[in-house]
């Protein structure tokens, strides 16, 4: 409980980090875009935390990490709500129909409001009532959207990006490794349920 509570408040950081940037006129002479970045990153940090739980927890034995990764979750969303009311309040000024025309017209624009949809959605069902009404079979089927998800924030984070796409590539090159890790996973015990069906 108290790593926990320790993990709870160590994920408001970077968000004081970044409030503490605008106060101390720490950021660009275009802070809307900073803080729209700066929310979005983490973001994708943040999924990238909580996909990297359970092969931290297969590969070093350590079950009691599994505690953390709905904590991480939650903030990724936390923070990807923060990156859509920058857009919403300080870029757009709730302008209802420009917005529609970027989600309709700009293609970044329109998988990143998909993936937000999309972990509103896994947001909702963490809720541990809704978790048990539902039963843990479509509940663990509706949380593999995560990795679509992945995907979704990985073509908004590269297409938003015009010229120097290294981060981007960085953030694809780690989210593959744990991809690739699942795959890998699931075909092994793929292959291991068909030898021991055919040893029978």
């Amino acid at each position: 409980m108290k790593h926990n509570i320790l993990l709870f408040w160590g994920c408001f950081l970077p968000l004081i980090y970044l409030i503490g940037r605008l106060i101390f006129d720490g950021l660009s002479a275009n802070p809307i875009e900073d803080i729209t970045h700066a929310t979005g990153w983490w973001a994708l940090v943040f999924l990238l935390l909580t996909l990297s739980v359970t092969p931290i927890r297969v590969l070093f034995g350590k079950n009691s990490v599994l505690r953390y990764r709905r904590t991480l979750g939650l903030f990724s969303f936390f923070y990807a709500s923060l990156h859509f009311l920058t857009w919403l309040v300080l870029d757009q000024f709730f302008d209802w129909k420009a917005m529609l025309e970027d989600v309709i017209e700009r293609p970044y624009i329109t998988v990143g409001f998909v993936a937000l949809v999309l972990m509103s959605l896994l947001a909702i069902t963490s809720i541990y009532r809704l978790r048990r009404y539902m039963g843990n079979a479509v509940w663990l089927k509706l949380h593999r959207l995560v990795y679509l998800i992945l995907i979704l924030v990985l073509l908004h984070f590269f297409w938003l990006v015009k010229k120097d796409v290294t981060e981007p590539l960085l953030f694809i090159l780690i989210s593959g490794i744990l991809l690739g890790y699942r795959v890998d996973r699931w075909v092994r015990t793929q292959l291991t349920r068909t030898q021991s069906f055919s040893e029978k």
